[in-house]
């Protein structure tokens, strides 16, 4: 996959990006169309003569991308769809006569990213939900995608086929997901010495260091915990488990 340079790139750069329906049967189809949108960033739908719509199905199958029906724009005809864009994207899985360059959606999004964070509105096309879109449709617009699949299987309903096309434009703006980690503070230098001398005091306690004989035990038992680099919560645990046991030890009859 090719990798961007995000650090200057306009945060507003997916809503430049619309999502192009043409003629829709099924308004199931489309609200989960909503749904894959919403789930990778993208907002603008937009509908070409859609069969029914607004539907409860279309509501229901959203899952809760409400805001994108609601916002959805309906046209007439694909020229107002695609009116002010400088890239169209028909998304086309057959072999077709027009000589435009045609890209899977993984060598393409790296392209439609870098014209929308410099302005410029890109539409991603998808067709009916049987024929796909028409020949004249595919001539209004100026790049092919096409979704590898298994040749001898081919079969995408349209939202899976919006959903591959909003992932692979998501992992090119922003393939890291280094934001689910969780945030962890490491233990200071004061804390790790303090843990060290109450260790060393719990295993003397414990009769498990000979004070007068250590040989190396403290200098490998520091070594391992350096490897391991411990966290603040960590050594809090550590440390809360040495009372225990010292406790523990001097209770016992």
């Amino acid at each position: 996959m090719t990798k961007l340079d995000t650090q200057d790139l306009d945060p507003q750069v997916l809503t430049r990006i619309r999502v192009v329906l043409s003629h829709t049967s099924l308004p199931r189809n489309i609200g989960s169309v909503a749904r894959a949108m919403k789930t990778m960033g993208l907002s603008r739908l937009y509908l070409v003569n859609p069969k029914r719509f607004p539907d409860p199905e279309a509501v229901a199958l959203a899952s809760r991308a409400d805001d994108i029906l609601d916002n959805a724009i309906v046209v007439d005809t694909l020229d107002a769809a695609l009116a002010g864009c400088t890239l169209t994207v028909a998304t086309c899985p057959r072999v077709h006569e027009v000589s435009v360059p045609r890209h899977t959606p993984r060598e393409l999004a790296p392209k439609l990213i870098r014209h929308a964070a410099q302005g410029e509105q890109i539409a991603l096309v998808f067709g009916t939900e049987m024929s796909g879109l028409s020949n004249d449709e595919v001539r209004k617009c100026n790049q092919l995608v096409t979704i590898p699949t298994n040749p001898d299987y081919s079969s995408l309903n349209l939202a899976q086929a919006v959903q591959i096309l909003a992932y692979e434009l998501r992992c090119t703006l922003d393939e890291g997901v280094s934001h689910l980690d969780e945030k962890t503070e490491l233990a200071a230098h004061d804390d790790i010495e303090r843990f060290y001398v109450h260790l060393e005091q719990a295993l003397v306690d414990l009769q498990f260091l000979n004070p007068h004989n250590p040989k190396r035990l403290m200098p490998r038992l520091r070594r391992m915990f350096a490897r391991i680099q411990l966290e603040k919560l960590e050594v809090d645990i550590l440390r809360g488990m040495l009372r225990a046991a010292q406790e523990a030890r001097q209770i016992r009859p």
